[in-house]
């Protein structure tokens, strides 16, 4: 399983942090379970509810991750399930997520929680939906993460100059 060796992620301090989430659409079910996370852990973090902004698909995450970084979050999270089918449209579709969010990342300095899923199944994308029987919960560790990374991030050091 994935979530082997996965760190246990204490968050304090995080009450006064901004976070939004932005979700796909595609895969209605696997998408509600991890928008459910997501807003779940912001509540035991004790955030603000996030704003939840719906997009097409996964595709489209990381332009709007970077509007809602430009417009003051101080973590954003994504969203979103590709399921592997005949064509290479998975590999593709799944390389320009996960480079798009990264750079979002690097270029506004906000952490982007990356909680899309890459599945060569269903039931995969079930499994870790954090749905009723689901093994794992992504949408709740990607808020947990990204808000561990915000929190982090304000405590850093300032570079000697």
């Amino acid at each position: 399983m994935s979530g082997k060796g996965a760190p246990e992620l204490s968050v304090a301090d995080s009450g006064d942090l901004r976070v939004a989430v932005v979700a796909a659409q595609w895969h209605q079910k696997v998408m509600d379970g991890l928008v459910d996370g997501a807003l779940r852990a912001a509540r035991d973090l004790k955030l603000p509810e996030p704003p939840v902004l719906r997009v097409p698909g996964s595709f489209e995450l990381p332009v709007a991750a970077k509007v809602l970084a430009a417009r003051g979050y101080d973590a954003v999270v994504a969203l979103g399930v590709v399921i592997r089918g005949g064509t290479p449209h998975f590999d593709y579709v799944c390389q320009g997520v996960t480079q798009g969010l990264t750079q979002v990342g690097l270029d506004t300095g906000v952490p982007v929680g990356f909680g899309v899923l890459t599945c060569d199944t269903e039931e995969q994308a079930v499994d870790r939906a954090g749905l009723a029987g689901s093994r794992e919960d992504k949408g709740y560790e990607a808020v947990t993460a990204a808000v561990a990374t915000a929190v982090a991030l304000r405590s850093a050091p300032a570079a000697a100059r």
